[in-house]
């Protein structure tokens, strides 16, 4: 990868991203982490995919970024934005161990790694936003993380070619948790594009109704 484009793409936090991939590629595919056809394009596919979300965030405060996995997009956020208080949220012990351990390495001071799901912190949390990327469709994922947000908050959901489609299908369960405004963005670091579906809450009233139809994990 052009050292050039990484500065752009990174800045300061160019570093820790680049220990990160390194991490990525020598590890991930032993334990269960990524495929053995992602290593060669881990930077234009995964990082500074994830890198390009960062634009987004709010100016202070909290991120969680659900469902972390292998720490995409939340470890390439914490090292771009070191300012901002990082829960990296995982249920899987193994992927939390990794997680934890990268964490480590790449000395991310305000960062903390829980797991759990993000149901069960259901009314535990009040945050400025929360990122996910390939954890569920649009329905599930609004109401598994709406409830996370304090009132202008938002989520940011990493997401492919049917966007728009998965927003509109969100709809009834967006606006039952007090979700506002909502909208498809582009945003691109490095010369990668990323298709994120943005959604404010902007009321924190959850009536019975939206619990009614609050997603079930299968």
């Amino acid at each position: 990868m052009d050292p050039a484009v990484l500065d752009a793409a990174l800045g300061a936090g160019r570093p820790a991203v680049e220990r990160f991939h390194d991490m990525l590629a020598e590890q991930g595919i032993t334990r269960g982490l990524i495929g053995p056809r992602e290593v060669p394009r881990l930077w234009e596919r995964h990082l500074l995919n994830s890198a390009a979300v960062a634009t987004l965030l709010p100016a202070a405060g909290t991120l969680v970024d659900v469902g972390s996995g292998a720490g995409l997009p939340g470890v390439v956020l914490a090292a771009l934005r070191p300012d901002l208080h990082v829960i990296l949220l995982e249920p899987m012990e193994r992927r939390v161990a990794w997680l934890t351990e990268v964490v480590a390495e790449l000395g991310l001071t305000s960062t903390e790694v829980r797991r759990g799901r993000a149901e069960e912190l259901h009314g535990r949390l009040a945050v400025e936003a929360v990122t996910a990327r390939a954890v569920a469709p649009m329905d599930r994922l609004a109401g598994w993380t709406l409830p996370l947000l304090r009132a202008g908050g938002a989520l940011l959901a990493m997401k492919g070619q049917q966007a728009d489609e998965e927003l509109a299908a969100a709809r009834d369960v967006i606006d039952a948790w007090g979700g506002g405004d909502r909208e498809v963005l582009d945003v691109t670091a490095g010369g990668d594009t990323t298709r994120v579906v943005r959604v404010v809450r902007e009321s924190l009233s959850a009536p019975s109704a939206a619990r009614a139809r609050r997603p079930k994990r299968r």
